[in-house]
């Protein structure tokens, strides 16, 4: 598409669980297990309750999802004002369009489903025929719908909480109001079934929890929760008498029916309000979710009652700070939040994520009090680095923090906080307002990391003992706030960039400054290629430089962001350096050429990009985003055309891939765009791109090689016998007729007479194609049909023309003469220069007894030669001038 990605196609989206919308469970009768469908945006998963693994993916929605319901064979959602039902968690089955505003309640009721809209409208639908089977409206001033519920064994009848306190009893058969019931004084916001017929609960905004009869209309008990609002209410149905309610602050109540009182509280359930709560069928288990992008699964065995988390899936609660890839085998992604926790995420399958933590100075007593009350929770993580190489015996992550001086230790392999906390002892004693650690690095042998600072210190820990191992620079490194810090792969120097617009490289065991590079901004932030020791800086005027570390010299420079850049990455082989910008915009410059090669353009700014050490996946965050996108490569699985972009281009903005990957037998919907500007022709290589080269014919070695060669080959693959044809009996033996059974011999083929040995190929087979063209050129020349034509002839069929073109095989001395014209025009055009070399050859093999005995022929034949000598001295130049510089660059010393 024109002014979208070439290189980078949406793959699919990671880290996202849960959003406010409740969640559903359905039991499959054929698998016999219980499964658990949640809202992810605009999308639903389908997760399995015996190990909360993920089944299925739906298609994505126009919009975000605001409802979702369940029945034994589909799964309904309400987008905006359409509702649809899906077939097996992902196909769209059935769509029911009718509403004028946005669906918020959805009920299967047997064969139909019942809807409500913002203005309390109710609809009622047939599922199959997807027609309207009733319709009600209600005044949102006097009773606004906030609540939906069929009772148990109620035939034909729903159950309407509303906004006002009141509830209604109707009949959709009938369409008739049965009862009205006056309410408790504040808003419903949820009704629940109990166990016993005729029993509902139902939640408020001011915290109780009612349940009532509603065949008499009389209240059982009354319950009070001091968190606020009920937000949801689950029974237990495997035995004791068990009610849970959710709140808005994420602690969960469970009260005791038959005493009327508080059995047990289970607090920080989640960060954010319990939105969905479902207890298994005749199982002690208690499946949550939230808004805090999690899913909890709970076992209700403790001696007290209350429940402990078996299962979970959680991601990130706040958008991602930074995300990195871990590792080289590019199936690991390290990712800090604004939340304060480190996450690790797979691209391959959702039971290989990892959660680090909460960073916390003082992990005993987060454990202690909970870490939603910690008091020594650090700041999110700003910047952070990992490495593999000793990740198995120490600590292999080190991460800055906001506003702190504090960089924190972190053990993947443990997936806890370490051990160490790294701070200098210079601000026990010196005033520390306003110091923060800016940028970290680890060492390529994991056994350092560089800390640097923003009052223009930079200093050197043992990762292992966390021992401070010094400083670069007398008093400072800088002068200025210290924004990048990197490391070469060989521990042999360090270069560190600040706001006073300068790199020092240093000298990385004895701290010794080498060279001071002047650049023309303040630096914002660097990344390094170790392999190539190409250092990119991002500078404060939106531009970025690139640094040869060797030369210690600028050697790129890139500009066209309009805004403060982000994060940069490079490829593996650090031909690409991919930025991103505040300006929604991400960019793919070209190294080697120093041009933008791709550009595009998305809905929110991305805050951080990584790009896999195999170079499959490109990983974006992006802002109030708390997913991480994934962006397949396209240049490792098809052919891209990638040419400098032109100044005039114009991005577009392209579509956020979902959480679903688009599967082998699928195909992205053709939209048809509108033709633009951006649009750039495809590429079509000259066939001679200058006439001082020559050119390849680019066909396979064995279409020309054994041209001189093929009486040898089939003499070689001749049978040394020729096949015997197995004698055949007919099925039925002829008999002669008579008494006794006699078969008839077999009939003897006649002889056939010797005919002479001697033919003659020129009377007896027609002029060829080849021949026709050939003959066609005496008059007009046109050698490159001729040329075409036997491009597209096998070594066999090169054979055959090229030996009839003598009289004796049925051509003339005139076709011979025209044959070298045609070779001497393909030498002269420089082009198939092999496939002309190998015809020449067969031919001269063939015809040297005629070309000697004709005139005319020697006289083309020399005109051959001296052209063919020619060419072979221009290239034999070529050929002396590239060995000679390849020989010089190998032996000097530079």
């Amino acid at each position: 598409m024109p002014g979208a990605s070439q290189i980078f196609v949406g793959f699919r989206a990671l880290g996202y669980y849960s959003n406010h919308v409740p969640l559903q469970v359905r039991y499959h009768q054929k698998h016999q297990e219980h499964y658990v469908i949640t809202c992810v945006g605009k999308a639903f998963h389908t997760y399995n309750c015996s190990k909360l693994g993920i089944v299925s993916v739906s298609d994505s929605h126009p919009d975000s999802i605001s409802c979702l319901a369940v029945d034994a064979y589909l799964v309904f959602t309400g987008c905006r004002n359409v509702i649809r039902a899906f077939e097996r968690g992902r196909q769209v089955k059935h769509t029911y369009e009718g509403h004028q505003k946005d669906v918020h309640l959805l009920l299967p009721f047997s064969n139909h489903l019942i809807s409500v809209d913002v203005d309390s409208v109710v609809k009622i639908w047939d599922i199959q025929s997807e027609e309207l089977y009733l319709e009600m409206t209600f005044d949102n001033r006097t009773f606004e719908i906030s609540a939906l519920m069929h009772p148990s064994t109620y035939l034909n009848k729903i159950l309407l909480g509303s906004r006002q306190g009141s509830m209604q009893l109707w009949n959709i058969r009938t369409n008739k109001l049965l009862h009205t019931f006056d309410g408790w004084g504040s808003p419903i916001t949820v009704i629940e079934q109990a166990p016993a017929v005729d029993v509902v609960a139902v939640g408020t905004e001011s915290g109780q929890i009612v349940v009532h009869n509603i065949k008499f209309d009389e209240t059982v008990m009354k319950l009070y929760q001091d968190w606020g609002p009920i937000t949801a209410i689950g029974f237990r149905t495997d035995g004791p008498p068990v009610m849970a309610t959710g709140s808005t602050v994420g602690h969960i109540a469970l009260w005791d029916l038959e005493e009327r009182r508080l059995l047990a509280q289970m607090r920080e359930a989640h960060w954010t309000a319990v939105t969905g709560m479902e207890f298994l069928p005749s199982e002690p288990m208690m499946i949550t979710s939230a808004a805090d992008n999690s899913i909890k699964e709970w076992v209700l065995d403790q001696s007290d009652g209350s429940g402990r988390l078996l299962r979970m899936r959680c991601g990130h609660r706040a958008p991602p700070n930074r995300i990195r890839f871990h590792g080289n085998n590019g199936q690991n992604i390290l990712s800090a939040g604004q939340d304060s926790t480190l996450q690790s995420f797979s691209t391959v399958h959702d039971r290989h994520n990892k959660n680090l933590g909460q960073a916390s100075m003082n992990r005993q007593q987060a454990k202690k009090k909970g870490i939603k009350n910690d008091e020594h929770k650090l700041p999110p993580i700003t910047d952070f680095a990992s490495e593999t190489t000793r990740q198995s015996d120490w600590d292999s992550i080190v991460c800055c923090h906001r506003g702190h001086k504090v960089a924190s230790t972190w053990n993947y392999q443990k997936c806890t906080m370490g051990k160490h906390k790294l701070e200098h002892d210079r601000w026990k004693t010196e005033s520390n307002m306003g110091v923060e650690a800016q940028a970290v690095t680890i060492t390529s042998c994991g056994n350092f990391c560089v800390i640097a600072q923003s009052s223009g210190h930079v200093d050197v820990y043992n990762i292992q003992s966390g021992i401070y191992r010094g400083s670069y620079g007398d008093l400072r490194a800088h002068n200025a706030s210290v924004r990048g810090v990197a490391v070469d792969g060989l521990n042999q120097v360090t270069v560190t960039g600040a706001a006073d617009c300068s790199l020092k490289f240093w000298k990385f065991k004895s701290k010794q400054l080498l060279h001071t590079l002047e650049l023309d901004s303040p630096v914002a932030q660097m990344v390094l290629h170790r392999e190539s020791n190409m250092l990119a800086v991002a500078c404060d005027d939106f531009s970025v430089v690139v640094v040869d570390m060797e030369t210690r010299r600028v050697v790129r420079r890139f500009s066209g962001h309009r805004n403060r850049i982000t994060d940069m990455t490079f490829s593996p082989d650090a031909r690409w350096l991919v930025t991103s910008s505040m300006d929604c915009t991400v960019r793919t410059w070209d190294l080697p050429t120093g041009s933008l090669l791709d550009c595009f353009l998305l809905d929110a700014a991305c805050t951080s990009l990584t790009l896999s050490p195999t170079g499959d996946f490109l990983a974006t965050a992006h802002v109030d985003d708390v997913g991480i996108y994934l962006w397949s490569n396209t240049t490792l699985y098809s052919h891209v055309s990638l040419r400098p972009l032109p100044s005039t281009y114009q991005p577009l903005t392209i579509v956020m891939p979902g959480t679903r990957a688009l599967s082998d037998d699928e195909e992205e919907e053709d939209i048809a765009e509108p033709e633009s500007a951006n649009e750039i022709p495809a590429f079509k290589s000259p066939d001679q791109i200058s006439a001082e080269l020559i050119t390849l014919s680019l066909l396979p070695d064995s279409r020309w090689k054994s041209l001189t060669n093929l009486e040898l080959i089939k003499k070689r693959n001749k049978p040394k016998e020729p096949p015997k044809v197995p004698k055949a009996a007919p099925f039925f033996l002829p008999t002669i007729p008579g008494l006794e059974i006699k078969f008839a011999p077999e009939e003897q083929a006649p002889k056939e007479e010797p005919s002479s040995k001697i033919i003659n190929l020129g009377s007896l087979q027609p002029q060829s194609e080849f021949q026709r063209l050939l003959q066609g050129c005496m008059d007009k020349p046109d050698y490159d049909t001729v040329r075409s034509r036997l491009r597209d002839l096998g070594p066999s069929a090169v054979d055959m023309e090229i030996r009839s073109l003598a009289p004796e095989g049925g051509g003339s001395v005139a076709l011979m003469e025209e044959f070298l014209k045609f070779l001497h025009h393909v030498f002269t055009t420089r082009q198939d220069f092999e496939l002309a070399q190998a015809w020449t050859g067969l031919f001269l093999k063939v015809h040297g007894s005629v070309i000697t005995s004709e005139a005319q022929l020697q006289q083309q034949a020399q005109q051959l030669l001296t052209t063919q000598e020619a060419i072979w001295q221009h290239l034999q130049q070529k050929f002396n001038q590239s060995i000679c510089l390849i020989n010089y660059l190998k032996s000097a010393t530079l």
